[in-house]
């Protein structure tokens, strides 16, 4: 059915998404896209000779970052001597679940259940499959054939973090608080808030390499603002 806007363009939607063949598949996609996302990613530097602790040397008076920063003139040697680590990279947003345009609409699955199917798929995705019944009883059933597994492994499941057609990526969720703010009068809950925190699998994997590819063809598009450097003081 039309919504009387016949041009308006169509949203992509966000989505989890379970990386791999398991019993039975985890799926969410998101019903309204985040309204923000916050991304993290965050380097320590420190420097070379710093003694062990519990060494002669850790006695002895030690270099503080600064201090052996003070001593190079040049920035690229500073560069080359300074040593640099990278940390994970974390991403954190809210998602919205709301059953009420769907009860309005009669689906039957939303007039019985609410939103309680999302939310139980979200949880799974926190739990290793091996302990589910359903992958378990799969398992049984049609064996373990070398090489393959039904239920995965004794983690939770790898999942792919869905965000438009150039950023999918592998993550590992570190916490999710789910808020249930209405129910229904079976007391399902009819309207939610889970707020995420993900760690991004960086690598050599394919969805990481990709989305790495898709950051850096984005970034040659910066280069079309290379005449905004006029406005710039560069010092010599």
């Amino acid at each position: 059915m039309s919504d009387g806007y016949p041009y308006r363009p169509k949203i992509l939607r966000g989505a989890f998404v379970e990386f791999g063949v398991s019993v039975s598949p985890l799926l969410v996609v998101f019903q309204f896209n985040p309204t923000q996302l916050a991304r993290n990613h965050a380097l320590t530097f420190s420097f070379p000779g710093a003694a062990a602790a519990g060494s002669r040397a850790a006695a002895a008076p030690q270099r503080t970052a600064r201090e052996f920063r003070a001593g190079f003139s040049s920035l690229l040697d500073l560069q080359k001597q300074q040593v640099v680590s990278v940390q994970d990279r974390t991403i954190g947003f809210d998602i919205r679940l709301d059953a009420t345009d769907r009860i309005d609409g009669q689906d039957v699955i939303a007039e019985q259940f609410g939103i309680a199917p999302q939310l139980a798929t979200l949880e799974l995705m926190m739990y290793p499959k091996q302990e589910s019944s359903q992958g378990a009883d799969a398992a049984n059933q049609l064996g373990k054939p070398k090489g393959f597994s039904f239920t995965r492994s004794a983690n939770p499941p790898l999942v792919l973090f869905v965000f438009g057609r150039k950023r999918v990526l592998p993550v590992n969720i570190n916490t999710m608080n789910i808020t249930e703010s209405e129910f229904s009068t079976e007391l399902y809950p009819t309207q939610a808030t889970v707020a995420v925190n993900l760690t991004v699998i960086e690598g050599q994997n394919i969805p990481y390499s990709n989305s790495k590819a898709a950051t850096e063809q984005l970034s040659l598009l910066n280069l079309a603002n290379l005449s905004d450097t006029g406005h710039v003081v560069i010092p010599g």
